[in-house]
């Protein structure tokens, strides 16, 4: 029996556009639907709309999906989700919304959480939500994208943007990397991991779309990096110089680093402290150790190391990050609707 209590579940809606990427149109359903509180409850309730009246929607497959709300649903919206789509008209070329679209996006709510899969930032852009923001999308657009919105700071490099209440994503498959994150963001790490696990997909995705990127005369590579970086994964705890990491490779430091940028898309010392962040957020959220023990643990040292990097990381102190995601699965982070 439903407890009457309980609190709504966040809403995601989906906006279906003409030329749609069917890949893409799912990643929300596939993430956000699976996501479940410890007992097996949704977290998440994940619709689809249209700009149109209920009814068909072009892929750009050889088939059509039937979507059965029309744009005020929009108004329900606690997240809105644009994927891309390839037939976005004067959108793409002109950076300028059709009255069909305008008048959809117009149901959204002030304060309603925006994210864009892909060229869906295209969408987001000329609806003016990215005006002095950062943002990405397909690296293989973001020139077009940058020229055509000034305004806009566009990174090519990252897989994903958090800009707070709007996101957006790169390339394609980048969706699920930024649908997880904000899962992560909403419910904790132990929550977007069981999703990623059950996805099949890793819960965090190393460097960004630099690693994608086809280089006109790539080097031919025989040596990775691969055997260093799961050598220090495993001694996160313990300090960990760049050139330990590069003999576990036999290389140089200075090859070593040049390898590791490539095939990881950051710099040895920028993974490095990803990856104690990730670690130090599992400890927050999975133990009772005392934060000066995680930042040990994590291979931050100091207890004031560790709040630095977390606060640049995400905003918050340890403490208040264990208060938010230790009080109950269902808790969402100040802020978030």
């Amino acid at each position: 029996m439903a407890d009457p209590k309980a609190s709504p579940l966040h809403r995601v809606v989906v906006l279906a556009l003409d030329g749609l990427i069917p890949f893409e149109l799912g990643i929300p359903q596939r993430i956000f639907g699976k996501a479940r509180e410890a007992d097996g409850r949704p977290l998440y309730e994940v619709v689809t709309c249209s700009v149109r009246p209920p009814g068909p929607v072009d892929t750009d497959a050889d088939f059509a999906v039937l979507v059965a709300n029309g744009p005020e649903t929009l108004a329900t919206a606690d997240t809105v989700v644009v994927p891309a789509s390839y037939e976005l008209g004067p959108v793409h070329d002109e950076g300028v919304l059709t009255p069909e679209l305008a008048a959809a996006l117009a149901h959204i709510r002030p304060g309603t959480r925006l994210v864009s899969i892909c060229t869906g930032g295209y969408v987001l852009a000329a609806a003016g939500y990215l005006d002095g923001r950062p943002a990405t999308t397909h690296w293989y657009h973001a020139e077009h994208f940058q020229g055509l919105f000034p305004k806009i700071r566009v990174d090519a490099d990252v897989l994903f943007v958090d800009d707070g209440d709007v996101l957006t994503s790169a390339g394609v498959a980048s969706g699920i990397d930024l649908c997880l994150h904000l899962v992560r963001r909403d419910h904790g790490a132990a929550v977007a991991n069981e999703v990623a696990r059950r996805t099949v997909v890793p819960p965090h995705r190393d460097g960004g779309q630099a690693q994608y990127i086809r280089r006109p005369v790539p080097e031919p590579q025989v040596a990775t990096t691969t055997a260093a970086r799961a050598w220090a994964l495993g001694r996160l705890h313990d300090p960990i110089q760049l050139r330990d990491m590069a003999e576990q490779e036999a290389m140089s430091v200075r090859t070593f680093t040049r390898r590791f940028r490539e095939e990881v898309g950051v710099s040895p010392g920028q993974w490095l402290t990803q990856q104690r962040v990730e670690h130090a957020r599992h400890l927050l959220e999975s133990s009772d150790l005392s934060i000066d023990q995680v930042a040990r643990d994590a291979g931050f040292g100091t207890a004031q190391s560790m709040r630095q990097h977390l606060q640049a990381a995400l905003g918050v102190t340890p403490t208040a990050y264990r208060r938010t995601f230790r009080t109950g699965s269902g808790t969402s982070p100040a802020g978030l609707a």
